[in-house]
């Protein structure tokens, strides 16, 4: 896929590299159109070297081949990183005053604009404006991350993670990535190459919709040093987000215990317990179209937990730890669902005497009543902190709807196209 990679002048355009290196590892033809300012943070020769094409800001140079024309004629993607107030305001009104918003005005394929800026400018009436108008033009326009900027103050305005910008740019025109079934191409031995060369536009099939989802995994307290927890990374949770997000849900994520960059334009909950998770998920879900507990929550929690320390006995003999079970949060989820809501579940399962991982989760999808649940292998580095996963999505009874493996964003991909059927 032949990608444009628009790149404003701002201190965040060193991590377009990042970024430009990430479509590149992907299997992506990408140019870098700088403007003249952004050449004042990262010069030429590194675009070119990464990237093994030109990268000049000018419109005048290589004129016989009519660049701002061909670039954009030429042009699956154009993602621009970081997009400045001024980039943004130049796009809104249709300037064309150097390369890259020349080439705007002449392409008509997707476009993502990924903001960097203060947040006293992205929070101006002129600034909202332009983004507002290019909104309605069809341009996608990402929410900044919040954090550290340029000085000592943080805020909103912070360029989303390269990874963020990547997966939403690619959920624009990659099936794949957007929530294509992936078990389908895997049957007939499609390759990853393949999928990423397909430039159906993404679904926008989630818009207006509520999506909770919870990540991560439940830690309970034993002591103030000492918890109970689990190997869970959040990234199918987050990657569940994300295409989420890029298929215009509005989403709140309960995030248990992740180190992970927030996605662009979700609502993060940071918790750590099952009751926190637990108090969170309730409160979000009333007015949620659907529910989906990717977190793994844990099923016990010591019965009493210690104000201080706990230290060894003289005699070496460690105390027992009495557990106590938690409340299943999926199964109350369940019963209180709304009519039309739909709500999700995980099984992350091992196999055992009794049965293999499919045989626990049938049982599992039968006795929690969720209309869907995603049954997964875990342990001996499958599922847990892995980049890629493999479920089996089951019906209420215990059937299987859906299947897919690959990337998270792939898997998230699959899931809510089997959540949308239902909607």
């Amino acid at each position: 896929m032949r990608i444009l990679l628009g790149v404003a002048g701002g201190i965040a355009a060193y991590k377009a590299a990042l970024l430009l290196r990430l479509l590149k590892e992907a299997g992506h033809d990408v140019r870098v159109v700088p403007t003249r300012s952004a050449l004042e943070f990262v010069g030429r020769p590194t675009w070119e070297a990464l990237s093994g094409h030109p990268a000049t800001p000018e419109v005048f140079e290589d004129v016989e081949h009519v660049p701002h024309v061909a670039l954009g004629q030429g042009a699956d993607l154009v993602v621009v990183a970081p997009a400045t107030a001024d980039l943004l305001s130049r796009a809104a009104t249709g300037r064309a005053d150097d390369l890259l918003t020349s080439t705007l005005l002449t392409v008509r394929c997707p476009v993502l604009l990924a903001p960097a800026m203060h947040t006293e400018m992205w929070d101006h009436a002129a600034t909202r404006a332009n983004v507002a108008t290019l909104r309605d033009r069809g341009v996608h326009v990402m929410e900044p991350a919040s954090g550290r900027l340029t000085g000592s103050d943080t805020g909103p305005g912070r360029l989303p993670e390269p990874a963020d910008i990547a997966a939403a740019a690619l959920a624009l025109v990659t099936p794949g990535a957007a929530g294509a079934p992936v078990a389908d191409a895997a049957a007939h031995g499609a390759a990853a190459d393949d999928l990423a060369d397909a430039t159906d536009p993404a679904p926008q099939d989630l818009a207006g919709r509520h999506v909770v989802i919870s990540a991560g995994g439940t830690r309970e307290p034993i002591d103030p040093v000492r918890y109970l927890g689990n190997r869970s990374s959040g990234r199918q949770g987050y990657a569940l987000a994300r295409v989420a997000r890029a298929r215009g849900a509005r989403v709140t994520l309960v995030a248990a215990n992740v180190t992970l960059p927030d996605p662009s334009g979700v609502e993060v909950v940071a918790v750590e317990s099952t009751a926190q998770l637990r108090g969170a998920v309730h409160h979000a879900a009333p007015d949620a179209d659907v529910v989906v507990m990717a977190a793994a929550v844990a099923d016990f929690r010591p019965a009493r937990t210690a104000g201080h320390k706990l230290k060894k006995r003289a005699d070496g003999v460690v105390e027992p730890l009495v557990l106590e079970p938690n409340p299943d949060v999926l199964a109350e989820l369940t019963a209180a669902r709304r009519p039309g809501q739909v709500v999700v579940g995980f099984a992350a399962e091992t196999g055992d005497t009794d049965g293999d991982v499919l045989h626990h989760g049938r049982a599992k999808a039968r006795r929690k009543g969720a209309d869907l649940l995603a049954v997964n292998a875990v342990g001996a580095g499958l599922g847990f902190g892995t980049d890629d996963n493999a479920v089996t999505v089951l019906d209420a009874s215990g059937e299987v709807v859906a299947s897919a493996a690959g990337s998270k964003d792939a898997v998230a991909g699959a899931l809510w196209d089997a959540v949308v059927r239902l909607l």
